[in-house]
């Protein structure tokens, strides 16, 4: 569907371009934006394998497992359902971590990899369970220590001061995170009473 959004959009644009005689302010825009794109996945890839081999060397240190360790009580209080020793908990909670890190890239696959876990345990295969529906309210709302991805975009950009958004940044995804567990909870018990 956004797919067929997307086209209609970029069809009107182009129509209209047509029907005004801006065609060549149109295909201007659409290479310049082709030339900016390239530029800033390149400025991406770079900060992003940054902090992906750092995360790494985290990972090699104990740092990851430390902090997963320091993760494990909030992981039993919001996943009461998962096995404290099964794989989906460790899944959860090495998500968790590189999320806080601000390693979305990271995050992802850890994010997967639990979901596929948590399936194994979910009895009916066809509707998430709480667990699952808990994972993904955290993962998209979870709380980011360092936004790695827009401090590159603020470099690429030219920013005076690109690292100045860390400071609101923890604050606005402390509150969304604080939300996402609120209404989980809220829908898990509004569920479960409408199952009763």
């Amino acid at each position: 569907m956004i797919d067929l959004i997307w086209l209609m959009l970029f069809l009107s644009g182009i129509v209209t371009a047509a029907f005004t005689g801006r065609m060549q302010a149109v295909a201007q825009a659409v290479l310049g934006g082709a030339e900016s794109g390239v530029a800033l996945a390149i400025a991406l890839i770079s900060m992003v394998s940054l902090w992906l081999g750092l995360m790494r060397i985290a990972e090699l240190a104990g740092l990851v497992r430390l902090m997963t360790n320091w993760l494990r009580p909030v992981g039993r209080f919001l996943y009461p359902s998962v096995p404290p020793d099964h794989p989906a908990m460790g899944s959860i909670l090495a998500n968790m971590a590189a999320n806080i890190l601000g390693l979305g890239n990271a995050a992802t696959p850890l994010g997967l990899k639990a979901m596929q876990e948590l399936q194994t345990l979910n009895g009916d295969k066809d509707t998430a369970s709480d667990a699952m529906c808990t994972l993904l309210a955290i993962n998209t709302a979870s709380i980011t220590l360092i936004p790695t991805t827009v401090i590159a975009v603020r470099m690429q950009s030219h920013s005076a001061d690109p690292t100045s958004i860390v400071g609101t940044t923890l604050f606005a995804t402390c509150i969304g995170t604080v939300a996402a567990i609120v209404f989980d909870r809220l829908f898990r018990a509004w569920s479960s009473r409408r199952r009763a």
